[in-house]
């Protein structure tokens, strides 16, 4: 997100800084729907620390871009303290078709997430790992919620992100389907009709790219630093590699939608504080016991992928997440210009933040 540094609200001038960029960097950064708002995409890798290492350098570049027009960037799920009547909307045709078809809906705070996309060699194996990555999905957003404030106040939800964005359609969590040939046919029925021009319109919480040959985990919220980014990315990597290998399993994907929905309600609201319910006992058992029997599991699978060293960042996320910082960061008198300059400064590792983000409003 873009802010003015005088009082750290959100800039709505998107299309300017973009304008301003570097040729190079207009590849890697593109227009949102909200023009506050814009997206750093990474290349395709085979190690998730090559991603890491070119999203440093593409932060670094944004940040050292920004001031020679007054603005900084941050990350995180929502704002702090954005108003709904602030909001302006991009000039992307694409963004302006959501706002005509959205109304009020895209009108209202941007919301800003991380999506991780994960290439997988068939589209049938595609399918099973997009249902059973479905099971997984609250524990991710428990550990990336970073959403606990929305208009200038704590919500006491962790993740405010989540609710926000579950008021768009063909949000939320996916059905699972039978087949590759079953969400062709959904998803034609969908196109045929009108109602979505393109598969990317479905915002679901983890989605097949089939242009890309990739399934998208997209449930987590903005991640504030680049080492919290490199913990998810190396979690959704290794545990698509843990599923994937039991996609040669003949059982069923996990299903209980009802279950996975109330552990996603759980996880947006209490963050890795949740209890949430397990499928295989019925019990609820803590989040973090969840995580460490998925760490366990992804053990193997990290040495693989050559993520261990990202991997090992989970547990140090999980007992400080992006909500838990920006809750300690709050100023006693509920003013939570603070809350935003920490985000600015702790945006890209290699930028020497200006002094004003540690001196303002805290």
């Amino acid at each position: 997100m873009l802010l003015e540094p005088d009082r750290w609200s959100l800039a709505f001038r998107s299309d300017e800084v973009l304008a301003a960029l570097p040729a190079e960097l207009r590849d890697r950064v593109t227009l949102e729907t909200h023009a506050a708002v814009m997206e750093i995409a990474t290349g395709v890798h085979r190690r998730i620390g090559d991603a890491v290492t070119e999203l440093v350098d593409l932060r670094d570049r944004v940040a050292r871009a920004l001031p020679a027009q007054g603005l900084r960037a941050a990350v995180a799920g929502t704002h702090p303290c954005a108003q709904a009547g602030d909001t302006v909307l991009s000039s992307h045709p694409r963004y302006r078709q959501i706002g005509d078809s959205m109304r009020v809906l895209a009108r209202r705070e941007p919301t800003l997430a991380t999506h991780v996309h994960v290439g997988v060699s068939s589209s049938d194996r595609a399918i099973r790992l997009h249902n059973r990555l479905r099971a997984h999905l609250p524990l991710l957003l428990a550990l990336s919620a970073n959403s606990p404030f929305w208009q200038g106040r704590p919500t006491g939800f962790a993740s405010t992100r989540t609710t926000l964005f579950d008021a768009f359609p063909r949000s939320g969590l996916p059905r699972s389907f039978r087949d590759y040939a079953d969400w062709v046919a959904t998803v034609e029925r969908l196109l045929r009709s009108g109602a979505i021009p393109d598969p990317s319109f479905l915002w679901w919480d983890v989605r097949l790219q089939p242009r890309y040959g990739t399934v998208e985990v997209r449930i987590m919220d903005g991640q504030t630093t680049v080492e919290d980014v490199a913990a998810i990315a190396a979690l959704v990597q290794a545990l698509a590699s843990v599923e994937l290998e039991r996609c040669d399993d003949p059982g069923p994907e996990p299903r209980a939608p009802e279950l996975i929905e109330e552990n996603r309600f759980l996880a947006a609201r209490d963050g890795m504080a949740a209890l949430l319910i397990d499928a295989r006992s019925g019990e609820r058992v803590p989040a973090i016991e969840q995580l460490e029997r998925i760490l366990g599991a992804c053990r193997r699978h990290a040495r693989w992928l050559r993520c261990e060293r990202e991997l090992a960042i989970v547990r140090r996320l999980a007992r400080q997440n992006g909500a838990l910082r920006q809750l300690a960061h709050a100023s006693g008198d509920g003013n939570l210009r603070c809350v935003s300059a920490r985000l600015a400064g702790a945006y890209a590792p290699r930028t020497t933040p200006m002094h004003a983000a540690t001196k303002i409003a805290c």
